[in-house]
């Protein structure tokens, strides 16, 4: 299917009219599939719900509900229902799911004594019919405004397709917009310089680089990447594009097509774009060809992986087409010529120690060792390495190991071993961290292997390890043998711990109650009938990586609340009725009665 799209240049044939829209509203996208996000494409449609939570989301298509799940900093509240047609669709960051189902996900996260859980259904448990309401749209998880996120899936494959593909009506004829080139040298990794910009200019003909007929250059390896986006005719949010496809005199060579992503596979985004430039704060560039140690999906070779390589001095004529799902279309046209005049001033690459794609590298010091498997790395890195002795503390049982920093992207996990420096006492060995510091710090549990310490991670950066004595720490919940709580209408609690909290249990009256945690800081549990009015035990428990446990206990009370009465205003009239706006004068000479009543308890 792919294959012959990249030879018709004509979409994948899915089921068209199959799924509804999973709104009752037209549907808007604030994102498509396939937009670019940190560490991954976008896998499925943020559609908008008009700025608001709690509208009705309805199943896609007939089928059952397969599978429900709560998940913090992730999608939330969600349901994926499978489908009689082999595909599944999901529906995330939700609300209250439909009253059958929310009592029972309420009945197991109270069997499971847990807030998050992941649940599986058969066939005959919640059968859903095409348009059956099925939740109400909310902002939970990762959600940073209220909207639906919604995803098709290949339910054997598990692999996410793109929604757009099956015949929403949903209009488009905005082509993807190109905003600059950039041309890299291909002799070395795309990690180790920074790309020559090209602006573009929209014409009748299409794209083309003003004032510049040709490119000259002296390198004699070259690839490209454009600055890029696709928007829709109802939005303005700036989307990802569908796919680009890379023509040498009018010979393609490779293409990117995002048609299908699996989850395992959405972090080769980082491969697509340069990830140094994004680090730094540039905008996304997507490479238009395919970097060594790049095993996605996305890209498919044609004649190439994309690198030109010039072998004589002839002008050679480059064509990129850029589409949105809907076939809209952008087309770039450059051209490109090797110099050897210029060849001469393209400064010699200083040999260096690297860690190449591809084959697994090993960066071994005295104290410290890395272990990084062949799929880490997309192109080769330098090996920068650095020891900082000086970072000491108290409870720091290593050296301060540096290997590069965070801005050379890294696929898998890797191992990282350190050597103690110093005796550790026998109550530190169980409480044993490595922080991977820099931008983005990371902490784990250290594992002792043969007087080493050990722990992986995925990102360069500094690693150091500690002793973790300190117990996790959670606000008061408020003062007095027995807090009065009639007022409010929920308890919150934000632990904290210097190096990350594991576990966090709430108990009411010797039972566990259900503490939600979408957004990962707070723990709010908002008052219900398993609270009623009376007074009440509460006890919390707190728990750090490596076993810290910190315990608060409190009686409280709840009775009805009446607010109070609104303080009755004093109107105050001046002439004729009229309220009194400025400052009344009084005589000096005359006692008010309030000065009268305290002149007569003095006599008395």
């Amino acid at each position: 299917m792919i294959g012959l799209y990249l030879q018709a240049q004509t979409p994948p044939t899915y089921p068209q009219d199959y799924f509804r829209n999973p709104v009752g509203i037209p549907m808007e996208l604030s994102a498509n599939f396939g937009e670019l996000r940190p560490n991954h494409w976008h896998m499925g449609l943020d559609i908008r719900t008009k700025a608001q939570e709690n509208m009705p989301i309805y199943a896609a298509a007939e089928g059952y509900i397969a599978k429900v799940g709560v998940r913090p900093q992730s999608f939330g509240r969600f349901i994926i229902i499978n489908h009689p047609n082999g595909l599944s669709t999901l529906y995330a960051h939700l609300n209250d799911f439909y009253p059958e189902l929310e009592e029972y996900v309420t009945e197991q996260q109270y069997k499971q004594e847990s807030w998050a859980v992941e649940l599986l259904f058969g066939p005959g448990q919640f059968p859903v019919s095409k348009g059956s309401f099925i939740a109400n749209s909310g902002n939970t998880g990762g959600s940073r405004g209220p909207h639906l996120h919604f995803e098709i899936i290949d339910t054997k494959t598990d692999k996410r397709l793109n929604p757009l593909l099956f015949g929403f009506q949903f209009q488009d004829v905005v082509p993807p917009a190109l905003v600059r080139l950039a041309m890299y040298d291909r002799s070395k990794s795309v990690y180790e310089q920074t790309p020559k910009f090209f602006p573009l200019k929209n014409t009748d003909s299409g794209y083309i680089i003003p004032k510049i007929d040709v490119i000259q250059t002296g390198l004699k390896k070259v690839s490209f990447g454009l600055q890029m986006y696709d928007k829709s005719s109802s939005g303005s949010s700036e989307n990802g594009v569908f796919s680009a496809k890379l023509y040498l005199d009018d010979e393609p060579q490779v293409a990117f097509l995002l048609d299908s992503i699996d989850y395992d596979e959405t972090a080769y985004m980082n491969a697509h774009i340069d990830y140094k430039h994004d680090f730094n704060g540039g905008a996304y560039l997507q490479h238009l060809s395919q970097l060594p140690g790049d095993n996605g999906a996305a890209y498919h070779k044609i004649k190439s992986d994309g690198v030109i390589e010039f072998t004589d001095t002839l002008v050679h004529y480059i064509s990129v087409d850029v589409k949105d799902v809907y076939g809209n279309t952008s087309q770039l046209n450059f051209a490109v010529r090797f110099n050897d005049s210029l060849a001469a001033l393209v400064p010699s690459v200083t040999a260096m120690s690297k860690l190449s794609p591809q084959q697994v590298n090993v960066v071994k010091k005295a104290d410290f060792e890395m272990y990084l498997p062949e799929g880490c790395l997309y192109d080769s890195v330098p090996a920068y390495y650095y020891r900082d002795n000086a970072a000491t503390s108290y409870n720091a049982v290593t050296a301060k190991h540096q290997v590069n920093d965070a801005s050379f992207p890294i696929h898998d996990d890797f191992t990282v071993r350190l050597k103690p420096n110093k005796a550790i006492p026998e109550n530190w060995k169980e409480k044993l961290v490595i922080v991977k510091s820099g931008r983005g710090n990371s902490i784990k549990k250290a594992i002792w292997s043969d007087g080493w310490l050990t722990a992986k991670f995925g990102d360069f950066g500094s690693f150091q390890a500690f002793a973790d004595v300190t117990a996790p720490s959670v606000n008061e919940l408020g003062k007095g043998d027995t807090i009065n709580l009639s007022a409010a209408s929920r308890i919150v609690f934000t632990p904290t711990d210097n190096f990350g909290v594991k576990k966090f249990r709430v108990e009411l009256d010797s039972q566990w109650v259900r503490f939600t945690n979408d957004k990962s800081r707070n723990w709010i549990y908002k008052f219900d009938e398993r609270c009623p009015y009376g007074i009440h035990h509460l006890k919390v428990i707190a728990e750090d990586l490596v076993g810290n446990v910190t315990t608060k206990e409190w009686w409280f009370r709840r009775n009805p609340y009446t607010p109070p009465p609104p303080k009755k205003k004093t109107v105050k009239k001046g002439k004729a009725g009229s309220k009194k706006t400025g400052t009344q004068k009084t005589d000096p000479k005359k006692k008010s009665t309030a000065t009268k009543k305290t002149t007569t308890k003095k006599k008395k």
